[in-house]
């Protein structure tokens, strides 16, 4: 209840508040001031008022007076307590204490009391504290009453709003239910108020803190009281006491009141029809409510009437439908109006809907219609029947449809008329049932060859259906039935078109049908049979369906390695066969066929197989000779399509070698190249290359032709020739042919020289008699044969085929066989030739170097006899001549010997540099300025002193028949000095292998310097490796270089691989931009030992040419002998490139350079080299590998100079991947000796 207005207020006092702060300061104060006194005693109040208290003490015998204390606390209060036991502080403060006897002032009263709402059970004071700390007790009296009401409400803060219920606790239950009703308490419930002892028994209250005061003008000063429960028209008194701390009251202040009358409430209507309505009401008063008379006014839209009943009930009729009524309820008592009426506007409802009925029926929806005259609108409530909440729809109409049902469902309709304000008629209701549905959405979700697994869908919600299914094929009819929306259908026939109808069925009434069709799969194809040609495969299958005839066959084929690239075909009906065109020759395919009936109906899966085309054949190839080499170069186009390889067949009589070579593409017209080896020179071989594919498997037709391979220098002779004195001036020479097998003998030359028996070159061809007698020469062609020896010859030794007498002055081209010189000693050999070739410059003279030519060894001495036509006659003469041709002779005859006894026993221990140029460090870019100037000049003329090195040494093992296979190239032979030695195994031979032991800085086999392995000596090689104990292989050449194989590649790239006893397994590969580091482990399988072997494979070096940069070989050589630091110190590191002499006699000769800079300060590149061709020829090949040298040791000389220690290393990076292995910070020092 909102309170009346209120009046204008006076500002906020603060009454009652407790002053102890005063009091407390002045008794600090004074045990500061006067300690040396001592303190009073017994101080106490003896009265208090509002704003004063009067205190009494003690004094102590020593103290005169306590002034000064007394003001420094006491500012506008002064007093003279001199000799004084009394004395009266003032503004203390209301409330406030004293010193010691602690005593509180009287609380002021509070002010501005008065009633602020007065009803007829209820009324609200309030008033204003002047100290806001106080509190105030409220005593509510009713003097007048019968009850002698007397209730005591403490602890009333200032600020809130209380909200105070009473009631008789003696009364009834009905009552104090009705008053708790009325203010929305619990009568039970008293926790909030505190529990007061009422002056006059019987009463109890509840008090409850509502909050601050309901009136926003009021400040926190304020307190305000709403007080319930009081009885009308009765007469109040409330008086207000405030309270300090200690609960001492103050004067209080008083006002009254009176509650208003009874009145009528709680109107209310019950009952309420169309035409009717009961009217109840309450009213607020102790009496009885039969005591009043109670007038009721009715006054509705088009009708009013009156009615006067003395109960609190009525039934007001009659009314009208739908429509508004006022109703006002007057009390009277004695004839007079007592209180307020109460008031009631209530709307009747609308008559009930009339002729409610069904008018439409279908699966889904059901139209509802209906008559009503006094409604605005309808409700209607449709209940499916079993179902839980109903579904509402509101209309203005007399007539809807109903939609959203489920078929063959049951449901009920109530509709509801509603008035203008919304009020709801009676309800009428109707019910009908939806009809059946068909079932829809029939799917096959697994179909198989006999079974066939259908699922449906049915709006219908109700249960109970049975589902009857009808299955229709050529194979005749049968029926079944499913209580669930799937059935699985068994025993069909593959490639069957069924037709299957499905009707619902509920309580024996049928729903409409309804109907799918559908294929069971076909059966798998089988016996799949292929046959190819380059371009196409003919398919055949099989199936044993009865309904076959009626299939298709949907074919992919797909291309291995090509998923992409797939071809779909359908054959026409009944067809099984099929033939795919346009494929590729020799490529793997693999074909899918599946069996299709009807609307596509598939086999489950396919019948599959693969199958491959038959590679294209080359359509031809040509042989091409290598000069020199016992080599064919096959040369062809690649054939249309893919191929797996090529088989090439070889054969030469009983002869046949097969070899299978690597694939090719046809792409970008690229043309295949292969070479044929280890042949025999000029012979007619017959070659067949067949293009194959499919691993093999298939094969095109062979392509064949017939080649002859070329020719080289024929074989030299075992023997020499036999050479006669027939005269003074001339000799006869014999000799047989030679050896045919490098190619036919063209022809001879007769060679006689008067010098020492060094085995003769091609130069001495250009030298004629002429020169012979200038002194140019002391050997010189004296006769020229021509011939065409086809067949091989049996030797010098055994045949003398040929026989010439020099001297008879006759010319062959353009040699004179000129007289010989009395008394001369000559020797003869024989020159054979494969081809012969003449100087366009020399007209008759043979161009040695584009001749193919080999020579006979220089025959022994023959002394010629004196021209009898010259008087000597002395006897003197004659003796000395024989002395002299005898002491030529013996001397000749003792050389002869001495020579062959070195070559035959000439030790590895005698082979020692004879030449050098040692160069000081400091002198070393001087003297290279010096041999660069003029393009290198200086350099040249020191290579060309070393052309000749050690060519004379003997290479007989290399030379032998059964090793000649075993050499990559025919000029390249290892001296016997110095040649590396295997184990003997089952032959003699077997110790051979084209490779020499080479001198280092530090050991005369610091090295192995080898060939580049052939097919025939991979075995070898690795017997090499475990039986010489290496631990490094350094590799400077790649397998192939511009079409041609230099070296077979001799490892293992995946697996292990047994070579002989050997096996060898890669554990590691690194592939760095300028060489490649591979880690093997080598095992003897006779013993199961192994060791670790590591290559170093330099693949950035061109054949006869050298590295980018000085760079690069310089690092490469660090890295190899920071490994060989791991190894045993005896271990040897094998070198090879393709002949084993120029790349790898680089190799050795920086290692050389770099330890004998670090360690002797001096550079002798030339006494190294000369040291190599001693130990292998043909070491350091070319002048510009030599010239690299000498800048390598360039180079090497600035760094160090300049302790730019890494200016030589610019790929640090490459080799700190490599193990531990970090960049060298400067060229090693490492003691020894030079080998």
């Amino acid at each position: 209840m909102k309170p009346a207005a209120r009046e204008a207020r006076p500002p906020p006092r603060s009454p009652g508040l407790r002053w102890a702060l005063p009091p407390l300061l002045l008794l600090l104060r004074l045990g500061q001031n006067l300690c040396a006194a001592g303190d009073p005693s017994s101080m106490g109040a003896v009265t208090t008022r509002p704003t004063s208290v009067a205190l009494t003490w003690k004094n102590d015998p020593v103290a005169s007076n306590y002034t000064d204390g007394v003001e420094s606390e006491v500012k506008n209060g002064q007093m003279s307590l001199a000799n004084q036991t009394t004395g009266n502080s003032t503004d203390s403060g209301p409330g406030s204490n004293g010193t010691s006897g602690n005593p509180t002032t009287e609380p002021s009263p509070v002010s501005d009391l008065h009633v602020t709402f007065v009803g007829v059970t209820q009324a609200a004071l309030t008033w204003k504290n002047d100290n806001i700390t106080a509190t105030c007790r409220l005593l509510l009296e009713s003097p007048a009453s019968s009850q002698n009401l007397a209730v005591n409400i403490s602890d009333l803060k200032p600020g809130t709003q209380y909200k105070v219920t009473l009631y008789l606790s003696e009364s009834s239950e009905t009552q104090r239910d009705q008053l708790v009703a009325e203010n929305g308490l619990d009568a039970n419930n008293t926790d909030g108020a505190p529990a007061m002892s009422p002056s006059a028994p019987g009463y109890r209250y509840r008090l409850e803190p509502a909050g601050p005061p309901s009136d926003p003008s009021l400040t926190q000063d304020a307190t305000e009281v709403l007080l319930w429960g009081l009885k009308s028209d009765a007469e109040y008194e409330a008086t207000v006491y405030p309270q300090a701390a200690d609960g001492s009251e103050g004067q209080p202040q008083a006002t009254t009141f009176k509650t208003n009358s009874s009145q009528v409430f709680d109107v209310k209507a019950v009952n309420i029809s169309a035409t009717s309505l009961t009217l109840t009401w309450k009213i607020n008063d102790h009496e009885p409510s039969s005591v009043y008379t109670y007038e009721i006014q009715v006054a509705g839209e088009t009708d009013s009437f009156n009615l006067t009943v003395n109960e609190t009930q009525a039934l007001i009729a009659p009314l009208r439908s739908s429509s508004l009524y006022n109703i006002t309820v007057c009390l009277f008592l004695d004839g007079g109006s007592k209180g307020t009426p109460g008031f009631l506007q209530v709307y009747t409802p609308p008559s009930p809907v009339s002729d409610f009925r069904v008018t439409s029926v279908s699966a889904r929806e059901i139209g509802l219609a209906w008559s009503s005259n006094d409604s605005n609108s309808f409700r209607i409530y449709t209940t499916q029947s079993g179902a839980g909440k109903p579904q509402e729809e509101t209309t203005t109409n007399q007539s809807i449809v109903i939609g959203g049902l489920y078929p063959g469902t049951a449901y009920c309709f109530d509709i509801l008329p509603q008035g203008p304000n919304g009020t709801q008629g009676d309800s009428q209701t109707v019910c009908s049932t939806t009809d059946s549905s068909a079932v829809f959405d029939i799917r096959a979700v697994n179909v198989t060859t006999t079974d066939m697994q259908l699922e449906w869908q049915n709006t219908d919600s109700a249960s109970g259906y049975l589902y009857l299914v009808s299955i229709r094929s050529e194979h005749g009819s049968h029926e079944t039935d499913s209580s669930h929306k799937a059935i699985t259908l068994r025993g069909l026939v593959p490639g069957t078109l069924y037709n299957i109808t499905i009707v619902p069925e509920m309580n024996h009434v049928r729903g409409n049908s309804s109907s799918t069709a559908q294929y069971t799969r076909p059966s798998n194809v089988s016996n799949i049979k292929i046959s190819t040609n380059t371009t196409a495969a003919t398919l055949n299958w099989e199936n044993f369906d009865e309904a076959s005839s009626r299939y298709t066959y949907r074919l992919l084929i797909e291309q291995e390695g090509n998923a992409s690239k797939i071809t779909q075909i359908v054959t026409g009906v009944g067809i099984s066969s099929f033939t795919v065109t346009e494929l590729m020759p020799g490529s793997s395919y693999t074909v899918a066929i599946f069996s299709q009936v009807g609307d596509v109906t598939e086999s489950l899966a396919p019948g599959w197989q693969s199958f491959c085309t038959d590679p294209a054949p080359i359509a031809s190839f040509h042989c091409e000779v290598v000069p020199k080499e016992p080599t064919l170069v096959l040369k062809w186009a690649c054939p249309f399509g893919t191929n797996t390889g090529f088989k090439l067949e070889v054969s030469n009589g009983g002869w046949r070698n097969t070899t299978y070579l690597e694939s090719c593409s046809s792409e970008n017209g690229s043309e295949y190249s292969t070479e044929v080896t280890y042949l025999n020179f000029s012979t007619s071989y017959n070659i067949s290359v067949t293009a194959l594919s499919c691993d093999g498997s298939k094969m095109a037709a062979p392509t064949q032709n017939t080649c002859l391979t070329g020719i080289t220098d024929p074989p030299s002779p075992d023997g020499s020739p036999n050479i006669t004195s027939v005269s003074h001036n001339s000799v006869k020479v014999k000799f047989s042919g030679f050896e045919a097998s490098h190619g036919p003998i063209k022809a001879y030359a007769v060679i006689l020289t008067t010098g020492e028996a060094v085995h003769p070159s091609a130069d001495v061809l250009r030298y004629t008699y002429d020169d012979f007698k200038k002194g140019t020469s002391d050997t010189y062609v004296t006769y020229l044969i021509t011939t065409e020896e086809q067949k091989r010859s049996q030797g010098l030794s055994e045949v003398l085929k040929y026989e010439i007498n020099v001297g008879n002055e006759s010319t062959t081209h353009g040699y004179y066989n000129g007289k010989l010189e009395p008394l001369g000693s000559y020797r003869a050999c024989v020159a054979g030739f494969t081809n012969i070739t003449f100087n366009p410059h020399s007209a008759g003279l043979i161009d040695g170097s584009e001749s193919y030519v080999s020579f006979s060894r220089y025959s022994d001495a023959v002394f010629l006899p004196q021209d009898p036509g010259v008087i000597c006659g002395a006897v003197f003469g004659c003796i000395f001549g024989a002395l002299v041709i005898v002491a030529v002779g013996g001397f000749i005859f003792w050389r002869k010997k001495r020579k062959d006894a070195k070559n035959n026993e000439v030790s590895f221990s005698q082979i020692k540099p004879k030449k050098s140029k040692l160069i000081k460090v400091e002198n070393f870019e001087a003297y290279f300025k010096k041999q660069q100037a003029d393009s290198n000049c200086g350099f040249a003329e020191e290579y060309e002193d070393l052309k000749i090195v050690g060519i004379n040494l003997p290479k007989y093992a290399a030379e032998l028949a059964e090793n000649r296979g075993k050499n990559r190239y025919n000029n390249v032979l290892p001296y016997d000095t110095s040649r590396v030695k295997l184990s003997i195994q089952t032959h003699s031979a077997d110790d051979y292998i084209n490779a020499n032991y080479m001198p280092g800085y530090h050991s005369k086999r610091d090295f192995i310097a080898t060939q580049g392995p052939l097919p025939n000596t991979l075995k070898d090689f690795w017997r090499m490796v475990w039986e010489k104990n290496v631990y490094a292989v350094v590799m400077l050449t790649k397998c192939v270089e511009q079409g041609r194989t230099k070296c077979e590649e001799y490892w293992p790239s995946k697996q292990a691989q047994d070579y002989g006893d050997i096996t060898v397994a890669m554990t590691s590969e690194i592939v760095l931009p300028e060489w490649t580091i591979r880690d093997f482990t080598v095992k003897n399988i006779q013993t199961s030992e192994s060791h670790p072997l590591r290559q170093f494979h330099f693949t950035s070096w061109p054949d006869h040419g050298v590295p980018d940069t000085t760079d690069l070989l310089i690092n490469f050589r660090y890295l190899v002998r920071d490994y060989m630091k791991q190894s045993p110190p005896e271990s040897p590191i094998l070198v090879h490139c393709s002949a084993g002499v120029g790349r790898t006699g680089t190799f050795i000769a920086i290692d050389r350079l770099i330890y004998q800079i670090e360690n002797e300060n001096t550079v002798d590149l030339y006494g190294i080299v000369y040291d190599l061709r001693m130990h292998r020829p043909l070491m350091v090949q070319t002048e510009d590998q030599y010239v690299f040298l000498n800048q390598c040791v360039l180079d090497i000389i600035r760094s160090q100079k300049d302790s730019k220690v890494d200016l030589i290393y610019q790929n640090t990076t490459a080799m700190t991947i490599y193990e531990n292995l970090a960049p060298v910070t400067a060229f090693g020092k490492t003691n020894g000796y030079i080998a």
